[in-house]
């Protein structure tokens, strides 16, 4: 935040707003991990299918490196934001940067 202020806590908000607030953002943070948990394996059926064929003319490299980019940008902007601090946000989008990662050089290898 400007100034440098801290961001006040998740947790300490949802406290201050109510049990009912609380549970919410409880049931989002484990949505929001189990559905990004998910799909970091979704990359495999792609990593898969390029390694069998051997062809990685249908998977466009410049969409993969902007996935790689967001996830990995996203990764070390919540890292930043959560005072340099890991969490579920932060490792799951630096798993999810990784697949990515993995797929731009499967692609890269059948190309080059």
């Amino acid at each position: 935040m400007a100034g440098g202020a801290e961001m006040p806590s998740v947790a300490a908000a949802a406290r201050r707003a109510g049990p009912l607030r609380e549970g919410y953002l409880a049931g989002l943070t484990w949505a929001f991990t189990l559905f990004n948990s998910a799909r970091a394996l979704a990359y495999l059926p792609t990593l898969w299918a390029i390694h069998a064929s051997g062809d990685s003319s249908q998977h466009s490299l410049w969409t993969w490196v902007t996935w790689l980019g967001a996830n990995a940008t996203m990764a070390a902007w919540l890292h930043e934001h959560n005072g340099r601090r890991c969490n579920r946000a932060v490792i799951v989008n630096a798993a999810n940067a990784s697949m990515c990662l993995l797929t731009v050089l499967m692609i890269l290898r059948h190309r080059l």
